[in-house]
């Protein structure tokens, strides 16, 4: 099992968490799994950006994104060197750090799609 360190968000983990979490599974997955609702308008298809995160230790751990995913996150809020699609990134055996931004942007709530 990987140590997962959600650190707070207002409303989605108040008070942050710490995950142990099964290597192979994506953050997203790992995040529902344990109850803090992280949103994935796309179910996690890799078509938007609801779902992004922020790696703040152990992004080195994780495989490189893909094009189609870097290709959402350049339309992500709060783009980082160190973001990613929660719904793409699985685990590692390395401890992760991770932050979900304070917004994201959902163009289908939000009427623009």
């Amino acid at each position: 099992m990987t140590q997962v360190i959600v650190l707070p968000h207002l409303e989605l983990c108040p008070d942050g968490a710490v995950i142990e979490a099964e290597p192979g599974k994506s953050i997203c997955q790992v995040l529902l799994e344990n109850n803090i609702a992280i949103e994935h308008a796309c179910e996690m298809s890799c078509a938007c950006t609801t779902c992004h995160v922020v790696v703040r230790e152990g992004f080195r751990s994780l495989e490189p994104a893909e094009e189609t995913e870097e290709d959402m996150l350049d339309k992500a809020w709060g783009l980082e060197p160190n973001s990613r699609l929660s719904c793409q990134a699985e685990i590692a055996e390395t401890p992760l750090v991770i932050e979900i931004p304070r917004y994201s942007i959902n163009m289908a709530r939000e009427g623009k799609h």
